[in-house]
């Protein structure tokens, strides 16, 4: 709610919003280049054309440095809402899809582009009350970018504007205390990982589908056909690219082996690669891809007998 925002934060979404054109929340989304944006108005990022990401950013949660810098403390846990609870599967895959579109920009060293929105009830109920909806929503000329990224404390800093500022300890603090990330001893109650292969494989397939088709990619999961490979992957125009083996890890099954088919089609098909999600099902997921010549390189490959 606006009486939440910080004033000067308030002020400058609504100076943007009385110095621009009147569009709806998802009209913006679709100009700044997002073009199934009437398909995914409820999403909390966006993968745009020439490779921009945008990410909403709630006005509630920026804090203002006392030198004037806006920044935005956003939790890297994606299984709990900030204002407490666990979300649902359908909530949860929203924020890894926005963590993961952060998380690219960050590895990548580029900027993203932001969308300010303010709420019509407390932010701390955004997620639970069916009747929260968007009051204001405006596009941030000013570039936004992942200053930190730190998984032990759950924790990523994004900032406003220019490169080389970071805020304070003292400034972390205080912008905990606004919300938006889940408390210390709030930790333990956080949901553990999948600790079954099957559970494992499953966060893994979906993150590597999602991955290829964040891209623009085709992925067809083809486990079912005993191929010896996961997921098929083309361009827009139906050419083969990869033939993927997929295999997560995560901290209660940190090994992998390969099943004797997978092993002759690596041999076999030029197109065959290795895809390893590390921390599956968990909001860092971090993936790398192997060649036949380099699956004995993989962390966790335990080859058999």
């Amino acid at each position: 709610m606006d009486k939440e925002v910080d004033p000067s934060v308030l002020a400058a979404i609504d100076e943007m919003r009385l110095s621009g054109p009147r569009l709806t929340p998802v009209e913006i989304v679709a100009k700044m280049g997002v073009f199934d944006a009437r398909d995914k108005p409820f999403e909390h990022a966006w993968l745009a054309t020439g490779d921009n990401v945008i990410a909403t950013i709630w006005g509630e949660y920026v804090s203002v440095a006392a030198g004037g810098r806006w920044f935005y403390l956003e939790s890297l846990d994606a299984q709990r809402r900030p204002g407490g609870g666990v979300r649902s599967a359908q909530q949860a895959q929203r924020a890894k899809d926005r963590l993961a579109l952060l998380k690219r920009t960050f590895d990548a060293g580029q900027g993203f582009r932001a969308v300010l929105q303010t709420n019509r009830v407390a932010i701390a109920e955004l997620e639970s009350n069916k009747s929260a909806k968007v009051s204001t929503r405006v596009r941030d000329d000013a570039e936004w970018h992942v200053a930190s990224w730190e998984p032990e404390q759950q924790l990523a800093v994004l900032v406003r504007g220019a490169r080389g500022w970071e805020p304070t300890e003292a400034d972390i603090t205080a912008a905990k205390a606004r919300g938006g990330v889940a408390a210390d001893d709030d930790a333990d109650a956080a949901p553990a990982g999948p600790t079954t292969t099957d559970a494992v494989q499953a966060a893994a397939m979906a993150y590597v589908m999602g991955h290829f088709k964040g891209y623009g990619y085709n992925a067809e999961d083809v486990t079912s056909k005993a191929l010896g490979y996961d997921i098929e992957v083309s361009n827009a125009k139906g050419a083969m690219l990869l033939k993927v083996v997929v295999k997560g890890t995560a901290p209660a099954l940190p090994t992998f082996a390969l099943t004797p088919e997978e092993s002759l089609c690596a041999v076999r098909e030029p197109l065959w690669r290795l895809l390893v999600v590390a921390d599956a099902g968990s909001a860092t997921a971090a993936h790398k891809i192997y060649k036949p010549t380099e699956v004995d390189q993989a962390p966790g490959f335990q080859r058999k007998a």
